[in-house]
């Protein structure tokens, strides 16, 4: 009986361990291949960098000059051992910030955050095969973070679009991009939550997820587990300044809805409804007779505003807006900010307990439109074999800047300017020994200079001068 008892026993555990084992091999078999995903997207993600003329004080090398991260960071080992120079620095210095992006279009249209190039004096992106580009900024729009750049060149791998609206908490997602500069870097995790609204970005749903993001990843594709790009990481949370597991995403459909009026029109247009709204709470959803709560409660209707000339009160619980639900508050403001300007929209409100249909026009929210911003970077002109756009300076300039003679440095591109290293805002004195006082002196000393042969520069830099070596 004892050895029966005993094969019985052995039985049951040899079935207990093959349904474990099965059950851990569909547990496997459910995990999304990362590797097919990097595989197939990897070429359509690119490095981005951008270069920026800085007024202040620049510091020195050996107390954190190029390295990403701070003081403390462990990269920092790797550039303590530059050569030292002047503890006298320029005022005026560029700095340079690396993010990512993606192509969405074969002939060279890429995604990318407006925060990674606003500002930038040039813009430089790179391909997983190694070419590099200057790019061309087509437009960006703070409000949403999101920013549209083209490159020249054709038949490039693109991304696959997918459908942020269908992502659910707990999915799997991919990030590809280059945090501290190490190029694609794939990193992975779950969705922690959808339609999170941030202070300051009202008009973006963030997608939440915990995938390990940090600086470099700003503007890299989220990836589903389909291989379809569902955001562009934006953002983190963090205390210390690198990951701590709080990362956001751009929606998709929001980033390519914007990207379309970014290229036709090279800004975008928000709609705007004029109202101060706020989350339901279980009390106030009481008091104004729902069920529950939900909807967004308008607490202000401001004046001269659209929603000023429509039947909209302060009291009204929006509960839909032009056929969408309004479960928060959050989920308005991206509807109302993407809708024609000028169009009227229909409301589903609740007013003292009793449901009712209004129509309100939208209108566009104002100082939409920066004044100062530029579609286009400088073009390099007069000086373009250097890759610099050079202007003559007036004499309200020339005692600007206090100088009496000099070339003004307006735009600088790729070429052999930005390897001398020559910035936007510079004042060209002398090439080579002989003095430059207007743009046609500088080009007839320079088709004297020799190729390939490096000559002394002299510069006017924020009241110091400075030599630097040209190389034609």
């Amino acid at each position: 009986m004892a050895m029966i008892a005993r094969r019985v026993l052995l039985s049951v555990w040899l079935m207990v361990m093959a349904a474990f084992g099965a059950a851990r091999a569909d547990q496997g078999s459910a995990l999304p291949n990362f590797a097919r995903i990097v595989s197939v997207n990897h070429a359509a993600v690119v490095n981005i960098s951008s270069t920026e003329v800085v007024k202040g004080a620049a510091v020195a090398p050996g107390f954190g000059f190029g390295a990403p991260g701070g003081p403390g960071n462990p990269l920092n080992k790797f550039f303590h051992n530059l050569p030292q120079q002047s503890q006298t620095m320029p005022r005026h210095f560029v700095t340079k910030s690396l993010g990512s992006g993606f192509i969405i279009a074969s002939d060279g249209y890429i995604l990318t955050c407006a925060h990674v190039i606003n500002h930038a004096k040039q813009v430089i992106v790179k391909l997983a095969n190694d070419h590099d580009y200057v790019a061309r900024v087509v437009g960006l729009d703070t409000k949403s973070d999101v920013a549209l750049l083209k490159i020249r060149a054709a038949h490039l791998p693109i991304v696959k679009i997918g459908r942020a609206s269908r992502l659910a908490v707990g999915d799997w997602v991919l990030a590809i991009g280059a945090p501290f500069g190490f190029e694609n870097s794939a990193t992975a995790g779950i969705v922690s939550a959808v339609g999170r609204n941030l202070p300051g970005s009202n008009y973006v749903p963030f997608i939440q997820t915990d995938v390990p993001i940090n600086p470099g990843n700003s503007g890299g594709p989220l990836f589903n587990t389909q291989g379809e790009v569902v955001g562009i990481n934006s953002q983190i949370y963090s205390r210390t300044g690198g990951f701590m597991g709080l990362s956001f995403a751009i929606p998709i459909n929001l980033a390519m809805r914007i990207s379309h009026e970014l290229q036709a029109r090279g800004h975008v247009q928000w709609g705007w409804l004029g109202v101060t709204i706020q989350d339901v709470t279980r009390k106030l959803a009481a008091s104004f007779g729902l069920r529950k709560p939900y909807g967004a409660l308008v607490s202000e209707i401001l004046p001269n505003g659209p929603a000023a000339h429509s039947p909209l009160k302060p009291g009204d619980v929006i509960v839909r807006f032009d056929g969408h639900p309004i479960t928060q508050s959050s989920d308005l403001p991206p509807l109302v900010g993407l809708s024609p300007i000028g169009m009227p929209a229909r409301l589903r409100i609740v007013r003292d307990g009793h449901p009712e249909t209004l129509s309100v026009v939208v209108g566009a929210l104002p100082e939409t439109m920066p004044a100062s911003y530029v579609r286009t970077p400088h073009k390099p002109r007069n000086g373009a074999s250097l890759g610099l756009a050079l202007r003559d300076l007036t004499g309200h300039q020339k005692r600007e800047l206090g100088v009496t003679k000099g070339v003004f440095v307006e735009g600088v591109s790729r070429g052999p300017g930005e390897k001398a290293g020559i910035a936007p805002g510079d004042v060209i004195l002398s090439l080579a020994g002989r003095s430059v006082g207007t743009v046609s002196t500088f080009m007839s000393v320079l088709g004297g200079v020799p190729a390939h042969r490096p000559v002394p520069l002299l510069i006017r830099r924020d009241g110091s001068s400075l030599f630097l070596a040209l190389t034609k």
